[in-house]
């Protein structure tokens, strides 16, 4: 029998059985080679966090609703196969697939486990690896779009000044992106060393330490006393985000990517905020419609991402760190992912 890695409690997470089905017709079987978790929301989750455990989100009322009695919870311990990203290679297609065959590379979402069942036919989601392409690129799929999204949504210009708040995946391609659109300055701002050296060896031309320095101050030095005009936010730590107030220009944009918790204190927007004029978006990708609908919406950002991570536009080689083996990846996940975060950016796990 095959395994996959399972959430059985909150922080809790090893390796259990499965056994695969027949495939369809309409569907191939992959021999997964790589996989990665998230490190944002799937972390919350897995910390039993999460707004969804006891609540839904309705989307009709576009409120957080609190479940139906009897209604199972958000997630399933025990059942829960964790993870986000893999590629792979087919071993089995059903006879109505056409576009892909046997020992060809794919990728696409799911969980970290030996192998995958998915829908190949009329599936934009499944993508066939290019020629050359890096795994670790491919794993990065997810946080490109949020990333691509936070930078669209705070309307990063040619020749802006650009701060990124918070350095795991979706902060590293972020300031990979506003440099490359031609940002005349990006500063890169983590607690974390070694992903403020990453940052800078992929592009960035500042990097502050926030447990360490008045970020909103030396923002302001770096500027000339102006602020930077977009700042994307995707830590989601409240003095991240009092900072990100302090350092913004007058009448800049905060791109709010990260996903918040309730804040407990720290933050008093009866100083810089109030008289700065600063503009907070909220921006989240998979939100729909699309701040930019009907020219822009999910897929479009998704197809994007694959394109710019394909051909190596966006590069995730130091981003993508550690990599473990899949027999080390329950205790990786709990050591790395939850427990000292500052040990990793994006985990990767071989098999």
């Amino acid at each position: 029998m095959s395994k996959q890695l399972v959430a059985v409690a909150p922080r809790q997470a090893e390796l259990l059985h499965y056994e695969d089905r027949p495939i369809a017709a309409n569907e191939i079987k992959v021999k997964v080679n790589y996989a990665s978790p998230k490190h944002g929301s799937e972390l919350a989750d897995f910390r039993g966090e999460t707004p969804f455990l006891n609540d839904q989100y309705d989307p009709e009322w576009q409120l957080f609703l609190p479940r139906d009695p009897g209604e199972e919870l958000g997630v399933k311990f025990g059942e829960w196969n964790l993870g986000n990203q893999w590629v792979g290679t087919v071993t089995e297609a059903g006879s109505e697939v056409t576009d892909y065959a046997v020992g060809d590379m794919v990728c696409s979402y799911g969980g970290i486990r030996e192998t995958h069942i998915i829908k190949a036919v009329d599936n934009y989601r499944l993508y066939k690896m290019k020629p050359g392409m890096s795994w670790k690129n491919a794993v990065c799929y997810d946080p490109a779009q949020f990333a691509l999204g936070a930078i669209r949504d705070g309307h990063v210009r040619p020749g802006d000044r650009v701060a990124v708040i918070g350095l795991g995946a979706i902060g590293q391609i972020a300031a990979q992106l506003a440099k490359k659109l031609g940002a005349s300055y990006v500063a890169v701002i983590d607690p974390i060393e070694a992903r403020r050296d990453v940052a800078l060896r992929d592009g960035a031309d500042a990097a502050f330490d926030s447990m360490n320095c008045d970020v909103g101050l030396e923002l302001k030095k770096a500027t000339n006393k102006q602020g930077v005009d977009v700042i994307i936010e995707t830590s989601a730590n409240v003095h991240a985000l009092q900072d990100s107030l302090r350092g913004l220009a007058y009448g800049g944009t905060i791109a709010y990517a990260g996903w918040a918790k309730e804040f407990k204190g720290g933050l008093n927007l009866g100083r810089e905020a109030h008289f700065n004029n600063a503009k907070i978006v909220f921006s989240r990708a998979g939100s729909e419609p699309n701040p930019d609908y009907p020219r822009w919406n999910r897929k479009r950002i998704e197809e994007v991402c694959w394109e710019m991570l394909s051909s190596g536009y966006i590069n995730c080689e130091h981003i993508v760190s550690p990599v473990v083996s899949f027999e080390e990846s329950a205790e990786a996940y709990c050591e790395v992912v939850d427990r000292r975060p500052e040990l990793s950016i994006k985990l990767g796990i071989t098999f």
